[in-house]
């Protein structure tokens, strides 16, 4: 299992538990331990060539990790750009942090084939910030199955193409986006706001992205995209809107009024379990 290329799936991977620690952990990362990394990141010849080494196209599951880093890129891309009053950290500062989360990354995947020195010396930054794992994987809040059921159906609903039953669920979701746009507006506005109070704006950007991930996937039966049209793309860019807000309503759920988290959540109470009525 250690020779490069030899490992087909995560699942499979000798040094799981440290791949898992770090991306967890991203979403986590909070605006006091973004100047801490950047002040550990170094660069030399050696730090180079491990890194080089990590990112080989032949490594290990070298297309997640580059799959990773733009994952780290769209978390972080509000401190990148520099330019909301909540953004308190210098986005050069922010530039060099995530330097040495990319490093993390690539040395958690590549372990199997670096040296002990290597993947040590593409480490050192992460665990000068983070010595050991803190989370097993990322905090969605007090009603975090909720959020976790709300966002597995997004997956559900791309093989519409394939399956009447998704496909009449997903017009019933349409049908909601139509209601109340300017109430429900308003409310994602206010728990975007709960995000950021709480500290919670990058795991809102994870849930977010996940969401979008998998509404966007294949259909497993004919590996097309179930946007077929333009009117299809609208439709499914306001149902991701509609789902994404209440997942994020409950992922503040615990410092956010109820009201505001009904207006998000109930266009697809059937959706999650503890709320299921019909739509």
């Amino acid at each position: 299992m250690g020779r490069r290329g030899a490992i087909d799936c995560l699942e499979d991977h000798p040094n799981l538990a440290e791949i898992l620690g770090v991306l967890s952990q991203l979403a986590h990362v909070n605006d006091s331990d973004i100047p801490r990394l950047a002040q550990a990141w170094t660069n030399d010849i050696q730090i180079a060539d491990a890194r080089d080494k990590a990112l080989m196209p032949d490594g290990p599951l070298v297309m997640e990790v580059l799959a990773a880093f733009e994952a780290v890129t769209s978390l972080f891309a509000d401190d990148l750009a520099g330019e909301a009053a909540y953004v308190t950290v210098d986005p050069a500062i922010t530039t060099t942090a995530l330097k040495a989360v990319r490093d993390a990354i690539a040395a958690a995947y590549a372990k199997p084939v670096l040296s002990r020195t290597e993947h040590a010396t593409l480490m050192k930054p992460w665990r000068t910030v983070f010595a050991e794992g803190t989370v097993d994987e990322p905090d969605l809040g007090p009603q975090s199955e909720e959020v976790k059921a709300l966002l597995s159906w997004l997956p559900r609903l791309a093989t519409r193409c394939h399956d009447s039953e998704n496909q009449a669920v997903y017009e019933q979701l349409v049908d909601q986006t139509f209601i109340d746009e300017q109430g429900r507006a308003g409310a994602a506005d206010s728990a975007f706001q709960v995000a950021v109070m709480t500290s919670r704006r990058r795991v809102w950007a994870l849930v977010r992205r996940s969401g979008a991930e998998g509404l966007a996937r294949p259909c497993g039966s004919c590996g097309r995209s179930a946007v077929s049209s333009a009117l299809d793309d609208r439709e499914s860019s306001r149902v991701l809107a509609l789902c994404l807000d209440a997942a994020c309503a409950l992922l503040v759920a615990d410092a956010m009024p109820d009201e505001l988290i009904d207006v998000l959540t109930n266009p697809v109470r059937a959706l999650i379990p503890s709320q299921r009525k019909p739509l």
